[in-house]
């Protein structure tokens, strides 16, 4: 596991053993970031269900603003904050130890707001549809923010536009892909 691009292009990041912990791989993070380019620079990004931290340590070499990293587990949380820390990109990092769900409504009275909200929970247990249910009750994405999903292929995503949100793209690899959604003109009304 790689940085791909940036200022910390090519620097290893360390992974736990085991199977807890799903890195995205390299292909599908590059893949991702050259679809999402235009929108790192300057972002405020939020990367849920952290892992190592690879995702948002991703954004953050390519000029985001700040990511806060978010992972209910303590080896997760210890492994980025050492991956933080050895790409000298902490400064501009927030790290929780939360559920992604719980941690919702907490961001939301802190008054935080992001650009992209990217989430990757373990598959085929529905958490993606609670942290959107959070989501569509505590919005915290900025104007034109976006919300990406990474899951199986065949995970259902019919309901979002129920919560206020719209599917504008879908992205699909070999088993799994990533739910790129952003609110709907509905849910910028509640908002």
């Amino acid at each position: 596991m790689r940085v791909i691009a940036g200022t910390c292009r090519s620097l290893r990041l360390k992974t736990p053993p085991g199977a807890d912990v799903r890195p995205t791989t390299d292909r599908i993070k590059e893949t991702l970031f050259n679809i999402i380019s235009a929108r790192v620079p300057g972002a405020d990004f939020l990367d849920l269900f952290c892992g190592c931290g690879a995702i948002g340590i991703e954004a953050l070499s390519r000029g985001a603003a700040s990511s806060v990293f978010v992972d209910s587990s303590d080896t997760s949380i210890r492994y980025t904050r050492e991956n933080l820390e050895f790409t000298k990109l902490a400064d501009r990092a927030e790290i929780i130890r939360s559920d992604a769900a719980g941690v919702i409504s907490r961001l939301f009275v802190e008054g935080k707001r992001f650009d992209v909200i990217f989430m990757d929970p373990p598959y085929s247990n529905g958490l993606e549809r609670k942290v959107l249910g959070e989501l569509s009750h505590f919005n915290l994405l900025k104007e034109d923010g976006t919300i990406i999903v990474e899951a199986k292929n065949d995970t259902d995503f019919s309901y979002v536009s129920g919560l206020g949100f719209e599917i504008t793209r879908e992205k699909l690899y070999g088993s799994n892909k990533h739910m790129f959604i952003t609110l709907s003109e509905e849910g910028k009304s509640k908002s």
